[in-house]
């Protein structure tokens, strides 16, 4: 494992943090996806354990390569999404995490090199009646010309992959 950096080092833009509290900045498209997983803390605690893990995301097919076993402030993350060279390679930061109470999940930035700028959480929530819910909150704006280029088709894709996040993670806590 090698060492970490502070949670804000490198990253390409200012709103360091704001998807802990879901605030979603200026000039940034939004993306918030709610889906519920289940019921009861033994749903709720399998399913922080994935979210943290990074066992979520490698199920759902996604390549990650973390500087950590789980996702703490200053892990360095590298999101790899398709297959061969049309792989694509999302580098990120953890900004934020927390495992307790009612709530678990972390929120990662975007590096030099990632087609986005911004940040996106994965929150594990258990409410009052016991139900559990994962939301995915991000806030983004193209970093690259094809980002750009491509449009309307990146929230999109951003929302398929809340959605995906959403299907993978009730999968799992079966």
């Amino acid at each position: 494992m090698s060492e970490h950096q502070g949670p804000s080092a490198g990253l390409t833009y200012a709103e360091v943090g704001a998807t802990r509290e879901g605030r979603f900045p200026p000039g940034f498209g939004r993306l918030r996806v709610r889906t519920r997983i289940g019921s009861g803390p033994g749903v709720f605690e399998t399913a922080a354990d994935a979210v943290l893990s990074w066992r979520m995301h490698r199920g759902m097919g996604v390549e990650i390569t973390a500087d950590a076993p789980r996702a703490e402030p200053g892990v360095r993350v590298v999101v790899g999404l398709g297959v061969g060279r049309l792989r694509l390679r999302a580098p990120c930061r953890v900004v934020w995490s927390e495992d307790g109470g009612r709530r678990a999940g972390f929120g990662y930035g975007t590096l030099p090199g990632h087609p986005e700028h911004g940040e996106e959480a994965f929150v594990v929530e258990r409410a009052e009646d016991g139900a559990v819910w994962l939301e995915v909150r991000a806030f983004s704006r193209p970093a690259l010309w094809w980002t750009r280029a491509a449009g309307p088709l990146v929230p999109l894709f951003q929302r398929l992959y809340g959605r995906w996040c959403g299907v993978t993670l009730r999968r799992l806590v079966r």
